[in-house]
């Protein structure tokens, strides 16, 4: 299993990066976590010859942008997003005309489930989470080869955040914040707290993503937050566009 993080930026893109998107290559799936402009590193990366599923954490168009190339793809055995609640009507409107190909007119076959109602209908084990932020947002856990990675993306620090990395192989988790910074109207992390997380849950290894394009303005600032979160969790790596893990 190889996790590739194809986008670690928030909100927007800069020359620190694309918005978010994760990669995770199995034997039998592809596997995407969430839609940013880091998706277009996919291409040529996934062949096609495996289902694609990918998870959708919530609708802040930094994790939805990226859908707007969905007919670059070939994705020949089909493409499943996973989403929360209301994802059919709200993807049914942003993946359509006007704003780009819909859905249904894709080269491959292409559907939409709901989290966590459907979640029994997947192939593998997923465990999907609310977690704590200005809007419905999705964290999820996912087993595959023996294997758990657990997502936690926009948040502020919650138990469901906990309990998706527990015992982990890895926690990938975002990082908006710098050291100090919070906000209780608009929850994010900041490196402290995700150490927090990673250390209550006993994960093996922690990833930061998903660092505020605004407030981290260069890649020495994300090493700045490293260190912050290594010494409450050792086992932390902040996470740059191209960065690959094996399994």
């Amino acid at each position: 299993m190889k996790v590739i993080f194809l986008g670690t930026n928030g909100w927007f893109d800069t020359d620190t990066g694309n918005t978010i998107c994760t990669l995770i290559e199995t034997e039998h799936y592809d596997i995407i976590l969430d839609a940013g402009n880091g998706i277009h590193r996919a291409y040529g990366r996934i062949s096609g010859e495996k289902p694609v599923f990918l998870f959708l954490s919530h609708f802040h168009i930094d994790h939805i942008e990226g859908f707007h190339i969905l007919m670059r793809f070939r994705f020949r055995k089909g493409l499943t997003i996973c989403g929360p609640a209301g994802s059919r009507e709200i993807l049914g409107v942003f993946i359509n005309v006007p704003f780009t190909v819909p859905l249904a007119d894709l080269p491959y076959p292409a559907r939409i489930m709901e989290m966590p109602a459907e979640v029994a209908s997947l192939p593998f084990p997923v465990e999907p989470l609310p977690l704590r932020h200005a809007s419905l947002t999705l964290g999820y856990r996912i087993t595959l080869e023996g294997r758990t990675i657990g997502y936690c993306p926009d948040t502020g620090y919650c138990e469901n955040a906990v309990n998706l990395g527990r015992s982990a192989d890895l926690l990938i988790t975002e990082c908006a914040f710098k050291q100090g910074q919070s906000s209780e109207t608009w929850p994010h992390l900041n490196p402290e707290t995700a150490a927090r997380i990673a250390r209550e849950a006993g994960a093996k290894r922690l990833v930061l993503t998903h660092f505020d394009a605004a407030n981290y303005r260069s890649l020495t600032e994300r090493k700045e937050s490293e260190a912050v979160a290594a010494a409450i969790f050792p086992a932390t790596t902040a996470g740059t566009d191209g960065m690959e893990i094996n399994l």
